[in-house]
């Protein structure tokens, strides 16, 4: 082999390296993880999973009555799930292990809370969403039960609408 022969194997080696590994790191940014599948009951006593929510796109808003941001964003998460609801959103309101019961359904009742909503007692459905502590915290899911977007404290709630535009979009 010639010495310009070499160069182009060489050149051509590289190449296919850096496209490997951009590859590579193309799909480590779109491969979204998977929410957790888990088993949870409403207040109504009725019990179901995460996984009956596939197909919608879902927030899961873990909140406590306690949490004075919690309270200040209750409203917009209302308007949210009511904007988009009838389109396949759906909203999972999780009250964290440490708020009273007798708070929780208080709270949903006088605020009249049109989605779903959930006690988290034992703290399981917290910890399968990342150990989450602080309030509120939100995860945005799409319809593949994809996590899209985790939220620590109030979500812009702009941004939050045009992206669950986008994704109801999405087939």
């Amino acid at each position: 082999m010639t010495g310009s022969s070499m160069k182009l194997i060489r050149h051509l080696a590289a190449a296919v390296v850096v496209l490997a590994i951009g590859a590579a790191a193309f799909v480590a940014l779109t491969d979204k993880p998977l929410a957790p599948t888990v088993p949870y009951t409403l207040l109504d006593g009725s019990t179901h999973s995460t996984e009956q929510l596939r197909g919608q796109v879902v927030l899961v808003n873990f909140w406590a009555t306690s949490c004075v941001t919690c309270v200040k964003e209750m409203p917009e998460l209302i308007a949210t799930h009511e904007k988009f609801e009838s389109r396949g959103y759906q909203t999972l309101a999780v009250a964290m292990s440490y708020d009273p019961p007798a708070y929780v359904v208080n709270f949903v009742e006088t605020r009249k809370l049109p989605f779903l909503v959930t006690m988290d007692l034992d703290g399981s459905i917290a910890r399968s969403f990342g150990d989450v502590q602080l309030t509120p915290t939100s995860v945005l899911i799409n319809k593949r039960g994809e996590v899209v977007k985790r939220y620590l404290g109030e979500p812009d709630f702009e941004e939050l609408h045009a992206l669950v535009d986008e994704l109801l979009a999405e087939s």
